[in-house]
């Protein structure tokens, strides 16, 4: 029942109330009035039954005002405090005292249920900014971390070649390599930085137009393979000649994702051949790729965390694999920038496998 109705009907109830409590007041004293026993009656009861009317008149409107009032206290007054005390609450800050609501089908219990999904919200919105403050802060480690280690190496051969260590056309050829490849990180771990930068934003443009993905990876892989210059390495695609594979996507982008898929791969690769596998599987509105190596895996606790900026397996750290850490975060960005999904699977000392999808045009 509405707030209105209730006001409506408690003003007609501190005026009915009484009135028939009265009327019945007034049956009760005509009927011993007007009851044919005259010979009891005399001006004394008379004068006393009257005076009774007017006192259980004046009691029975004070009860009923009374009943009336906490009726009334009871289903406006009270949630109205409980309100005002989860207002000041939330003021305050504190968004951790919820807010009691129930079934009823009044605008008070609305204007609580609505002032609970508020809090809900703000402590949210106040739990993702503080996500937020911590990743920036992690960032902000791991970026300080990541370009200190090549910086360090770099002034210490330097260091060296000015102490004159580097003694020898080979030794100074050495160093000087060594220099450029430190620098070459560096300027990657930037690159791919400034990406990723760049995916976090909103309403990052993809410029999608239909692929079909045969041809394309056969182009793609042979440039790519070129590129990796490693003669232990063979990279094969697998898939139904009978179905199709064209997607919507941008090409570049999707370029990016292969290209760090694989590289990520290489690192793990601990075998004397190497071997990556590319798997299409067609589906009714999306294909699925998987890009399987014949690497030193991961454990299942990791692969929850494969995705997240700047992480490193527990056999990267006790290697000298390198890398930013940067490379499958990127490559889940663009792929939820298609409208895909991203996911790995693995076996110690087996495989290693990530799996994405993209939808058809």
């Amino acid at each position: 029942m509405s707030i209105k109705k209730r006001l409506i009907l408690s003003n007609i109830g501190m005026i009915l109330l009484p009135l028939l409590l009265f009327i019945l007041i007034e049956l009760i004293f005509a009927y011993f009035m007007f009851y044919p026993l005259e010979d009891k009656m005399n001006a004394d009861t008379s004068e006393l039954f009257l005076s009774m009317r007017l006192v259980v008149f004046i009691i029975s409107l004070l009860i009923s005002n009374v009943v009336l009032s906490l009726i009334v206290s009871k289903s406006i007054i009270v949630p109205l405090i409980k309100l005002k005390e989860a207002a000041y609450q939330i003021g305050q800050g504190n968004l951790d005292i919820p807010i009691e609501t129930t079934l009823a089908r009044n605008e008070l219990n609305e204007l609580s249920q609505s002032f609970e999904a508020m809090r809900i919200k703000l402590k949210a919105a106040e739990e993702l900014q503080h996500r937020y403050e911590e990743n920036q802060k992690e960032l902000i480690a791991n970026i300080s971390h990541d370009l200190k280690t090549p910086l360090t190496s770099i002034k210490g051969y330097i260091q060296g070649v000015s102490d004159g260590v580097a003694n020898t056309p080979e030794k100074m050829q050495r160093y000087i390599q060594t220099i450029e490849n430190k620098t070459n990180d560096m300027n990657t771990l930037i690159d791919e930085l400034m990406l990723y930068s760049k995916l976090d934003l909103p309403n990052v443009p993809y410029k999608m137009e239909r692929i079909n993905l045969v041809p394309y990876l056969k182009e793609h892989l042979k440039e790519l393979q070129f590129r990796l210059t490693d003669e232990n390495l063979t990279i094969s695609l697998e898939y139904d000649s009978n179905d199709i594979f064209k997607v919507k996507a941008d090409k570049e982008k999707l370029n990016r994702v292969i290209t760090n898929i694989i590289q990520n791969s290489l690192k793990y690769i601990n075998k004397e051949t190497k071997q990556i596998k590319i798997h299409l599987i067609s589906k009714e509105n999306e294909v699925l790729i998987e890009i399987t190596d014949n690497g030193s895996g991961v454990s299942q606790q990791e692969i929850p965390y494969l995705f997240n900026r700047f992480y490193r397996t527990d056999i990267s750290r006790n290697s000298s694999t390198g890398g930013s850490g940067l490379g499958l975060s990127i490559a889940k960005k663009i792929i939820e920038g298609h409208g895909g999904v991203i996911g790995a699977r693995s076996e110690i000392s087996k495989y290693f496998s990530v799996f994405f999808t993209l939808q058809r045009p």
